[in-house]
């Protein structure tokens, strides 16, 4: 250790006892040696000499110096290679005791505690009241302490909170801060990750997710956050600054959706899943209210148990495949009209149906980019029936959303905004830049779907309230979601869509994402699926690269992805580290025209061959940059 540093530690630790200041050199220099046989990364070390030094995670200096003792480098190393950051849902990460990369009381207490400071900030905040704030959670573990935390920490920076006392979906969250006028929100959840995680969802006073330049500067107020105010959150809703609202803003979100429970058939026999999370007190009131009397919760997933114990693999996701398994049984057995699930936070939903009204016919799960596309064409239909549409109307996707969506929408006049990031935060955002009134829908690839103007980010329940309307008419005309999606592809073409996700854990993951990242900016395949590559759209960037080795300027939003677009029309390939997760995102589009796609059965059988031609080869050259 050099003279500069261990003077350094012997300012920091003076003061202490000689037994704990021995003990937090020798752990130290014991990290440091770790370090150097490559058991920690440098980051990892950089950031634990931190929590071991520095007065505000004394409380965890005990904790650490026994895992050092104990040699848990594997642990140490994912707790603290990096400071857990702000993705596209939020602060969001694996639960431990302690560590700058992981969800404990002090990534929680001080994301909330950076959020206040920041509030604080802000003009409107010199000349108004006390500042508000709305605060909701889930099913997950300690959801309900982080909440608890959370609303300490607001009030003791002179907040009143608003505060959802029972479990409640993400729309709740997102309606409530509207319905209060708050400043912000915090949401309690990790949505549909495995019950290892929990997060933070941080609203902004529109009540969607926070958007740039805030998301930079409240992640800034929170790694300079040294002290963590707080109360004692009983004596905070004793002295009225937490209220309680959650009756007030149940009521309050039914009234809202109430205009989209449009006249209509409700002759459908639904089976409804939870998924182990809170869209039971969201669903069922909605759908009750719309008139679905046959709805039924699938029993071994009602429970709330953040543990999610009847889910394959005990990750709540409805994009999951296997989740419906189950619940297909049943369906069959009981002669239902479809399967409909929400996430965790209910947030997001998954369908099953079947592929035609026959007894006895097989059933199969929409992709989220076929949900999306069926229900922009049931509310595009809709609005219009009811003259609601007009030249400034407009839907709202990702660039990852398929474009069948788009066609859709301009079937009916109506302009789709698909120039945006992944996460639904830029939906809101969008709807907020181009003007509310004109909205129509929204939707993302990963499930998540919006109408009206009552919340800022994607719900669950009213997607289930949709969908659940779009069977009941169909099967008044005799047909399945499965037979209109098939209209839709011979009237629009051919489009299927495939998501292939690859695991990179930790630091070493981190390296590994980054080295491909780079590859397929400057070095990717020339040919993808048997078919060549046209041009290189780098969204880091912002330049279009072809293989010519010109180039030119992408108009587009910035971020961490990179497109492929091959020869043939609307065949295209994204790739992006998850915003949320340890992962590397691969989005694999094709598609045929009209003309090609009135066999819709012969169309999907050539691009089910196409997709795993793709598959193949991207899997095959990522395994070549890993190796390299």
């Amino acid at each position: 250790m050099d003279v500069c540093k261990s003077r350094y530690l012997e300012s920091i630790i003076q003061g202490t006892a000689d037994a704990t200041m021995t003990t937090v050199e020798q752990a130290i220099e014991m990290a440091r040696q770790a370090a150097e046989q490559g058991k920690i990364s440098a980051s990892a070390l950089e950031n634990m000499e931190r929590w071991l030094t520095e007065p505000r995670y004394e409380a965890y200096r005990q904790a650490i110096i026994e895992h050092i003792e104990q040699g848990k480098w594997k642990q140490l190393d994912d707790v603290f290679w990096t400071v857990i950051p702000f993705g596209t849902g939020g602060r969001r990460g694996r639960m431990y005791p302690f560590g700058s990369n992981a969800i404990n009381e002090r990534t929680i207490g001080e994301s909330a505690q950076g959020l206040a400071s920041y509030i604080l900030e802000q003009p409107e905040c010199a000349t108004g009241g006390a500042p508000k704030c709305a605060i909701a959670y889930d099913t997950r573990h300690r959801s309900r302490e982080f909440a608890e935390l959370c609303a300490s920490v607001m009030v003791a920076n002179g907040f009143e909170v608003f505060f959802l006392d029972e479990y409640r979906a993400t729309p709740h969250l997102s309606f409530a801060v509207r319905y209060k006028q708050c400043d912000c929100g915090i949401m309690v959840t990790a949505s549909h990750n495995p019950p290892s995680d929990n997060a933070v969802k941080v609203y902004w006073s529109t009540g969607g997710q926070v958007l740039p330049p805030h998301d930079a500067a409240i992640i800034e107020r929170v790694m300079s956050v040294d002290e963590i105010k707080t109360v004692p959150f009983a004596e905070a809703l004793a002295s009225g600054k937490v209220r309680i609202c959650t009756q007030e803003i149940d009521a309050a979100y039914l009234e809202a959706v109430r205009p989209f429970c449009w006249p209509g058939p409700r002759d459908a026999r639904i089976i409804y899943s939870p998924l182990h999370g809170v869209g039971g007190f969201a669903v069922l009131p909605v759908m009750q209210q719309a008139g679905f009397t046959d709805c039924t919760v699938f029993g071994p997933h009602a429970e709330p148990d953040g543990d999610f114990p009847n889910v394959p693999g005990h990750v709540s996701n409805p994009e999951n495949k296997a989740v419906f398994d189950a619940m297909i049984e049943q369906a069959v057995q009981e002669g239902a009209d479809c399967i409909l699930a929400t996430d965790p936070d209910c947030d997001r939903m998954g369908c099953a149906a079947p592929l035609a009204p026959d007894v006895g016919s097989a059933w199969e799960t929409l992709t989220g980019n076929q949900i999306g596309a069926l229900l922009t064409d049931y509310v595009c239909a809709r609005m219009k029936e009811m003259d609601r549409l007009n030249s400034r109307s407009y839907v709202v996707k990702t660039l990852v959303t398929t474009e069948l969506t788009r066609r859709v929408a301009a079937s009916y006049g109506v302009r789709c905004e698909g120039n945006l990031h992944v996460g639904f935060k830029w939906i809101a955002g969008a709807m907020d830049r181009l003007g509310p009134d004109n909205f129509v829908f929204g939707t993302e690839e990963s499930h998540g779907y919006l109408i009206g103007q009552y919340a800022r980010d994607k719900d669950g329940a009213v997607a289930c309230l949709l969908m659940a309307m779009l069977v009941a008419a169909l099967k008044q005309e005799g047909k399945t979601v499965h037979q209109r999606l098939d209209e839709l592809f011979r009237q629009h073409g051919c489009h299927q869509e495939r998501l292939l996700n690859i695991q990179m854990e930790g630091s070493e993951g981190m390296a590994h994402m980054q080295k491909l990242m780079e590859a397929f900016r400057h070095a990717p395949p020339e040919h993808l699926g048997g078919i060549p590559v046209r041009a290189i759209r780098d969204y880091q960037s912002l330049v279009e690269r072809r293989p010519d080795g010109t180039e030119s300027k992408l108009d587009a939003p910035r971020g961490n992805m990179v497109m492929l677009d091959l020869e043939s029309e609307g065949n295209y390939f994204a790739v992006r580290p998850s915003g949320t997760e340890p992962k590397v995102k691969f989005y694999m589009f094709t598609y045929l025209p009209p003309e090609e796609s009135q066999d819709v059965a012969a169309a999907r059988s050539m691009l089910s061959d196409r997709l795993d031609a793709l598959e193949a080869d991207i899997r095959q050259f990522a395994a070549q940059i890993s190796d390299a």
